[in-house]
């Protein structure tokens, strides 16, 4: 349902892709960062990555300004995923 929704939103989050990062990186706890617009989908989007991957899955809740907004001093986190709303072109 989630994919779905997404879907219709036209956004296209690459989850499938974002799985196969953390698995080829061994990453076994992850930070998900998001804008404001989809952080009301952060645990949907944690779900599935968790289970697909079984790392575990921190959300970012402070600020996410653009790509220029990366979180300072976290510590114990193998891996960051960024997201935003619009393409980078």
């Amino acid at each position: 349902m989630f994919i779905k929704f997404m879907q219709d939103l036209d956004y296209d989050l690459e989850l499938e892709r974002i799985a196969k990062e953390i698995k080829e990186n061994k990453a076994k706890t992850v930070c998900i960062q998001l804008p404001e617009g989809l952080k009301p989908k952060a645990t949907e989007i944690t779900d599935f990555i968790t289970k697909n991957t079984r790392a575990n899955v921190f959300i970012w809740l402070e600020s996410n300004f653009g790509s220029c907004d990366i979180p300072v001093g976290l510590e114990g986190i193998d891996l960051l995923i960024h997201f935003g709303h619009s393409s980078w072109e």
